[in-house]
């Protein structure tokens, strides 16, 4: 009995883990499942079903208060992300700059995983990404030559970036998963003023790692070009129409909107949720400008959209310069108020158009698909990590972590591995609310930083978009991708890209300052 009543909490793991594979729902199956052992545990009389009577209010409690306002970031950044798809970002972007980059071997390779970037730091939407570069880069990589391997690993991994490179989804989750574990670990030690993560400080930890990845990406792409030039052919210069101006003007929207939503985050004048807001507002904005046929004038009341633009980005430039949260007076209430109201009125008008060609109902109607998804999981990983811990497993997956080899090093490299391999079968939303709330807490008792422990696991989870055989990018590569690319050409072309980002983990893991010296230099 004694041997059962330890073994129930890893049972619980298995059985959740198992139903997932099977493809059961997940919030369904964390939530079932807690469900099922909490009565299991209660015939053993291992568990209070007081803990169950008491969920409602847990749920209120810890989710709805106001300290979890970073949640509405979510759904925030889900809609700047869907409404960016609409608005031909991607495609302007590729455009641009494969016709700067074409004429050099490998360049339509390192245009891919620059606008990847691009997009990531701006939509932050895997599926979107990998699906628009799918559709317009891989046909025409492989009609000038490309390796279908490189050409399909590069779209695969260029979409991912967005899980790494702030604003991310994936770091919005992580900060409130480890922020939740981050405060528990301290009252346990006694700590009842505790230190506060944040999704801020997880954004700026990311940054640095982000970049070198997206940098090693790049060094790859010249390395091919090098070693096998017929991998990676240039385009003749008379078949490329090289415009600066069309390049700039497909790379100064999204830039400035990536300064408005990072940069506002970065400098302290926005909390994650109101620089989402913003990027939600932005992405309107740009969407409106952008979309045609709305009306028998296609170009009709673009001036006031426009406008409306540049009086958003005057009020962020405002904001740098004047306290507006301690209240303005006279002259500076005027400009606010004026530049607040053109900017309202411009996102009206391109709420108009987009309603108009019912673009403003597909965004909204995904956006609420997906938000509602990550919040009904969110709620059945709680009561899954509530039964798993008053089952006893948190003890015991700490005595596990600490009877490891290696101390703290080796506890945090069995959980690397653990969720690595989960990420061969399970989604990145799924192992951050089973894994991480089990093993965080215990980790940050061991005296792990939070900040380079969150940067390690957002590393880590991005690869599971590219691990075979679940690997989401490689699937939704595979559903645009020509039926002539085999699709043994894109797992092949995954593989030097996730040994890329396994270099990256290893090289954070053994230089932690890589993602902690930004927010120090930031926040102190």
């Amino acid at each position: 009995m004694d041997l059962l009543l330890v073994a129930l909490p890893f049972l619980m793991f298995v059985t959740a883990v198992i139903a997932l594979l099977r493809g059961f729902p997940v919030a369904f199956t964390l939530a079932g499942v807690a469900i099922l052992f909490a009565l299991i545990g209660l015939a053993l009389d291992a568990f209070d079903p007081l803990h169950l009577r008491a969920f409602p209010q847990r749920i209120y409690g810890n989710i709805m208060e106001m300290d979890k306002s970073i949640l509405v970031a979510v759904p925030l950044f889900v809609f700047m992300g869907v409404m960016l798809e609409k608005s031909r970002v991607a495609e302007e972007l590729l455009e641009a700059m494969g016709a700067l980059f074409g004429s050099m071997r490998g360049g339509l390779g390192i245009s891919v995983v620059i606008v990847g970037a691009l997009l990531a730091a701006s939509t932050g939407i895997v599926g979107a990404t990998v699906v628009t570069m799918g559709l317009l880069s891989l046909p025409t990589m492989l009609r000038r030559g490309y390796d279908p391997a490189l050409a399909s690993g590069s779209i695969a991994a260029s979409g991912t970036l967005g899980q790494i490179i702030p604003p991310s989804i994936v770091l919005i989750l992580l900060g409130d998963q480890l922020g939740s574990a981050y405060a528990r670990a301290q009252r346990e030690q006694g700590i009842f003023a505790p230190d506060i993560l944040t999704v801020g400080d997880l954004f700026a930890g990311a940054l640095i790692p982000g970049l070198l990845l997206v940098g090693a990406y790049i060094v790859y792409q010249i390395v091919i070009a090098i070693i096998r030039p017929a991998a990676s052919p240039a385009i003749p210069k008379e078949e490329l129409n090289a415009d600066i101006f069309k390049a700039l003007r497909a790379l100064i929207p999204p830039l400035a909107l990536i300064v408005a939503v990072l940069g506002s985050i970065l400098a302290g004048l926005a909390t994650p949720t109101e620089a989402a807001g913003v990027g939600a507002l932005g992405a309107t904005l740009l969407a409106g400008f952008r979309n045609a046929g709305a009306s028998s004038n296609p170009r009709g009341g673009r001036w006031l959209v426009a406008i409306g633009a540049i009086s958003l980005l005057a009020l962020i430039a405002a904001a740098m310069a004047l306290n507006l949260r301690a209240g303005v007076d006279g002259n500076e209430r005027l400009l606010t108020l004026g530049l607040g109201a053109v900017a309202v009125a411009g996102t009206l008008w391109a709420l108009i158009r987009l309603f108009r060609t019912r673009v403003l109902d597909e965004v909204m109607t995904q956006t609420a698909r997906i938000s509602s998804m990550v919040f009904v999981i969110l709620i059945g990983a709680s009561l899954f990590a509530l039964v798993f811990r008053e089952l006893g497993g948190d003890g015991s997956v700490r005595a596990m972590l600490e009877a490891v080899p290696g101390g703290v090093f080796g506890a945090v490299l069995v959980v690397m591995l653990i969720m690595f391999v989960l990420g061969f079968f399970l989604d990145f939303i799924e192992i951050t609310f089973v894994v991480v709330p089990i093993v965080a807490p215990i980790l940050f008792l061991m005296g792990v930083d939070p900040i380079w422990l969150g940067v390690l696991m957002a590393l880590n989870l991005q690869t599971s978009f590219l691990t075979p055989p679940f690997g989401f990018a490689l699937f939704y590569l595979r559903g645009v991708a020509p039926p002539s690319l085999p699709t043994s050409a894109i797992y092949r072309g995954a593989i030097p890209f996730v040994i890329i980002q396994l270099f990256a983990i290893a090289l954070v893991a053994a230089l932690p300052w890589l993602a902690t010296a930004l927010p120090r230099a930031l926040y102190g």
